[in-house]
């Protein structure tokens, strides 16, 4: 049975932060003293019943999320998303495209999930200042 990735995972999260606001989160992950992790929902991240024993709390986008900081129309006459599922008779990989008005591709990321694919093309616009 395969898992649905829902969340970016640590090591993404840690890299979004760095470059998204703060505002754009639904979730956290909370990290405590004894290595475990638990992930919680945005109204909850800061007030933790556990929150003594926490090393650090790093913000967490959902899929949702992700795709609100991304473009996702071309009404402005700027630029087209697509995420759609590559090769749906095979192994699953996701695309995530981005095109301009016209429908010509800009840039292309695959990815195992959809969560992978939306973190990449975001990494890619924001080298390119393009968020």
């Amino acid at each position: 049975m395969t898992t649905i990735k829902s969340y970016t995972d640590i090591p993404q999260s840690k890299k979004l932060a760095e470059i998204l606001p703060i505002t754009s989160i639904d979730f956290a992950w909370n990290i405590f003293s004894d290595g475990s992790t638990r992930l919680l929902p945005m109204d909850d991240w800061q007030v933790s019943e556990n929150a003594k024993s926490n090393v650090e709390i790093i913000p967490c986008w959902s899929l949702a999320a992700l795709l609100n900081i991304l473009p996702v129309s071309c009404d402005d006459g700027q630029h087209c998303l697509a995420l759609i599922n590559h090769n749906p008779n095979e192994k699953t990989e996701w695309l995530c495209a981005y095109e301009d008005d016209k429908g010509n591709l800009m840039m292309e990321c695959y990815a195992d999930s959809q969560i992978d694919a939306c973190v990449e093309m975001i990494l890619k616009l924001h080298e390119r200042k393009m968020l």
